[in-house]
């Protein structure tokens, strides 16, 4: 065996799961509580970065984002390499005919499970996004304050229709609500257009939700690993046992060699 294929290691059969299991509600959860704090802390991070230079501006959200997707990634990950470990000792319980309920054979690992997971977490903001991409409209600035020496030209009527707009206050709608949800859940890409960009702001209320589905994507991206990452687990503990071995091999031959041969002559 040549060292190539002494490193390269040896995967494990595991059985099989289902796509969802008596987790998977409770993991849909967790991941809607982790969009919710990474949210929260990308509208931190990034309402610091917002920089006249659009250079320099882009290129920090694009780092951003790149964390956030990491974040998630590993996540689905974790979960992953959990549920092919649980997927291996199940698979050993049934080769030895050992009894395994039904609700324990849907728990390990299947290829569908992350990504139906985080979209189960992203189903409230998907839904959100969706609203807003079907009545999304260019936001304008507001016609502002009247100024106090221009009050006085209210009272004529040949301009006061002109005028009236500045005396009507702006209210807050429930598609305002709406946005600004959206726009904190897709914070990075919103810094990278800029606040002055409306037509670049348009574009991604009308894609929101895609965007808000990219943790989604990469946490069912990272559940996919777990095989790769238990077969490097298997592979490292098989490298130190045979280190361990050699290690033990090379003890005995010098204890062996250090044992005198034959009869000692006396003096």
């Amino acid at each position: 065996m040549t060292e190539k294929q002494k490193t390269q290691g040896k995967a494990k059969p595991f059985l099989q799961g289902a796509p969802t299991d008596e987790n998977t509600v409770r993991q849909a959860l967790k991941f809607f509580g982790a969009l919710l704090l990474v949210g929260f802390m990308s509208f931190l991070v990034c309402s610091m970065t917002s920089f006249d230079s659009a250079i320099l501006r882009v290129g920090i959200n694009i780092v951003i984002e790149a964390l956030i997707l990491m974040i998630f990634f590993n996540r689905g990950a974790t979960l992953g390499t959990e549920g092919v470990a649980r997927g291996e000792i199940l698979f050993q319980h049934v080769q030895k005919g050992q009894e395994v309920a039904e609700s324990e054979k849907r728990i390990p690992f299947n290829r569908f499970k992350g990504f139906l997971t985080g979209l189960l977490g992203t189903a409230l903001f998907f839904i959100l996004a969706l609203l807003l991409a079907l009545t999304a409209q260019k936001q304008m600035t507001g016609a502002g304050v009247l100024p106090s020496w221009m009050e006085s030209y209210m009272r004529r009527s040949e301009i006061s229709g002109a005028l009236v707009s500045y005396t009507q206050s702006v209210s807050f709608s429930a598609a305002d609500i709406l946005r600004i949800i959206i726009r904190v859940m897709m914070m990075p890409f919103v810094s990278m257009a800029g606040a002055e960009n409306r037509d670049l702001l348009l574009l991604l209320e009308r894609i929101s939700p895609l965007l808000v589905l990219l943790p989604a994507v990469s946490y069912g991206a990272g559940y996919l690993q777990g095989p790769s990452q238990r077969k490097k687990i298997h592979t490292e503990i098989a490298a130190n046992a045979r280190k361990r071995k050699n290690r033990e091999r090379r003890e005995r031959r010098i204890r062996n060699n250090s044992v005198p041969k034959g009869p000692q002559q006396l003096n």
